[in-house]
């Protein structure tokens, strides 16, 4: 049911939504409520000072193909996936904290004007994933809910906003196994219009009794429904350990996803993955396999192969940490790049001598399948220090085709552009 989200005060904080039918039934009291949505009192994300300069200091030392720069679009704090309005160009941007932002660039000048907290009297619990509908309905999967909003005019403009519980709190997976560790969802509506979610799983190895649960409720796979009330769910893809980014590609509407890997084994095994859906029901390999590497822990390498393990597209450096991946399919970047998909590396947290926090071009075949990887912007890792600058998470392309980077680590948005 959609329902006009309020709050009773300024300084409440609304937990839930099923507090919300009872104040929408007290409408005589309407003017003791505020709407959820834009709040123009609500403070938003200063663009200048300290923290832009040495941002920008750093994206000095980015490197990328000739023709290509880089700039500061925006300030977001915990920045990671984005979902751009095809409408306003407004960017959507989940955290791993409470709050989604919303960035706008309302004069046009390729850098964020206003960055605010977007319906900030939803207390959001991990909301990570962002994404719209074809009809403009933007989708948060948080860990254990799914929502979506819808404005009269536009989310970025309109302060009375409406929102729809598509999974209520608790039923995205079991209350159980909610956790923190790989619970940060990523969503995408696909051409079948439907919903699809990833969920990763919440352990480095599952053990072996949770493999049927998991199974039975997408866990360590990606699950698809209506986007509208959640139903029609069913489990479309298994055998993932934790998918942090998916998109489809829209010559052949296949679903391409990244996938992260195992801790424990070593530096350099088992490689980082992508992977590509072509049907309902494929199995990925996991636990059991993950690119040519078997998995040792619970004793999962002893067993013979399950049947029918779908190989990966690409395998990248073991443990840069694939996240957000987005296919190009605008007209500003050069032709080599148009079909192809940029991912985000986040970069590795224990490997010996770090890896990764770059951004990665694929490009495709003409039967669709993947042809070669390769770096597009690198220079967050420093190399001689082994610290991190930055750490990208996700990438997406503005509507004028320039491609935005998120970095949870500086709490940023950074905007490359190509100019011949």
């Amino acid at each position: 049911m959609k329902m006009y989200l309020r709050a009773i005060a300024a300084s409440v904080v609304v937990a839930s939504i099923v507090p919300i039918v009872e104040a929408q039934q007290h409408d005589e009291n309407r003017e003791h409520f505020k709407t959820t949505g834009i709040d123009t009192k609500a403070p938003g994300v200063p663009q200048a000072g300290n923290n832009a300069a040495a941002i920008k200091e750093v994206l000095k030392r980015i490197k990328l193909p000739p023709g290509f720069r880089i700039e500061l679009f925006a300030l977001a704090p915990a920045a990671r996936q984005m979902a751009v309005d095809s409408k306003t160009n407004a960017v959507f941007v989940g955290t791993r904290r409470s709050t989604v932002w919303v960035a706008a660039d309302h004069k046009g000048t390729g850098v964020a004007d206003d960055v605010r907290p977007f319906a900030p009297d939803v207390r959001f619990a991990d909301p990570n994933g962002v994404c719209f509908t074809h009809d403009g309905v933007l989708i948060v999967a948080e860990r254990n809910q799914v929502l979506s909003f819808r404005a009269e005019r536009s989310l970025v403009d309109d302060s009375d906003v409406a929102v729809s519980e598509v999974v209520p709190r608790g039923h995205l997976v079991p209350v159980e196994e909610e956790t923190s560790s790989h619970g940060a969802r990523v969503c995408r509506v696909g051409p079948d219009r439907m919903l699809y979610i990833a969920l990763g799983q919440p352990y480095n190895v599952p053990p072996r009794e949770k493999l049927a649960l998991y199974s039975k409720w997408g866990i360590g796979g990606i699950v698809r429904m209506d986007a509208n009330d959640g139903s029609k769910r069913e489990v479309y893809a298994t055998g993932i350990r934790n998918s942090v980014g998916l998109d489809f590609n829209a010559k052949d509407n296949t679903l391409w996803f990244t996938d992260n890997q195992t801790d424990g084994m070593g530096d350099t095994i088992p490689p980082g993955v992508v992977h590509r859906a072509t049907k309902p029901g494929q199995f990925f390999g996991y636990p059991w396999k993950q690119g040519q590497i078997r998995i040792t822990e619970f004793g999962y390498d002893k067993d013979p192969l399950p049947e029918n393990i779908v190989p990966p597209q690409v395998e990248m450096d073991a443990h840069a940490a694939d996240l957000g991946m987005v296919f190009y399919n605008a007209k500003q970047f050069p032709p080599k790049y148009q079909g192809g998909f940029f991912s985000a590396q986040h970069g590795s947290w224990n490997r010996s001598k770090p890896i990764g926090a770059r951004v990665m071009f694929t490009s495709l075949k003409a039967d669709g399948t993947a042809d070669k990887t390769e770096v597009f912007a690198a220079g967050w890792l420093d190399e001689a220090t082994g610290k991190y600058l930055g750490r990208p998470v996700d990438v997406a392309v503005l509507n004028d085709g320039s491609l935005l980077v998120s970095d949870d680590f500086a709490g940023a948005l950074y905007r490359i552009s190509y100019r011949p």
